[in-house]
C-alpha cells in the first residue's frame, strides 16, 4: 500500500474498481473524468465556491486542493496555487491541441483533472486549472 505524507491510501484502483465508481457519473462527467475533456469555461458549479473546505476527485473521493489554496485566476475554471499534498496529483506531458502542457490526473483513479501552469500566484507561482466537474467540494466542520 502506498500512503501520502497526509496519510492518505494512494495504491492505484483497478480498473474493475474505476469501472464500478464510474457507474455512478453522469456522461458529462465521464467525458472529462475518463476520457479527458474540458468543460466550458465560467459554466462550472465550483468557479466561484468562496466557502471553506476540501476538493475531492469526484470518481474516488481523494482530496485534492484546499480552499485555503484556491485563487480567482479570470480564466474560468477553478484554480489553485497548490494540492492538498503534493503526492495526490500525478503529472503528465499533453501534447493535444498543437501544444505542450502538464495534464494533472488523480493519482488513485487516474481520472482527468485539468492542468497545470506556471503562471500563478506566490508562493509557488503555479496554477492549477481544474474542471469544476471533476471534483467534490466537501465543506469544514
Amino acid at each position: 500500500m502506498s500512503v501520502s505524507a497526509a496519510g492518505y491510501d494512494l495504491t492505484p484502483l483497478t480498473p474493475e474498481k474505476i469501472e464500478t465508481l464510474a457507474g455512478q457519473l453522469s456522461s458529462e462527467e465521464r467525458r472529462v473524468l475518463l476520457d479527458h475533456g474540458t468543460e466550458r469555461p465560467f459554466c462550472g458549479t465550483l468557479l466561484d465556491n468562496k466557502m471553506a473546505g476540501t476538493y475531492h476527485c469526484r470518481l474516488c473521493d481523494l482530496p485534492l486542493f484546499s480552499s485555503d489554496s484556491k485563487f480567482d485566476s479570470g480564466t474560468g475554471w477553478p484554480s489553485f496555487f497548490q494540492p492538498f499534498d503534493p503526492d495526490h496529483i500525478r503529472y503528465l506531458e499533453d501534447s493535444s491541441l498543437g501544444m505542450t502542457r502538464t495534464e494533472i490526473r488523480c493519482p488513485r483513479c487516474d481520472s482527468h483533472l485539468g492542468h497545470v501552469f506556471p503562471d500563478g500566484p506566490p508562493p509557488t507561482g503555479q496554477r492549477y486549472c481544474l474542471n469544476s466537474i471533476a471534483m467534490e467540494f466537501h465543506g469544514a466542520e
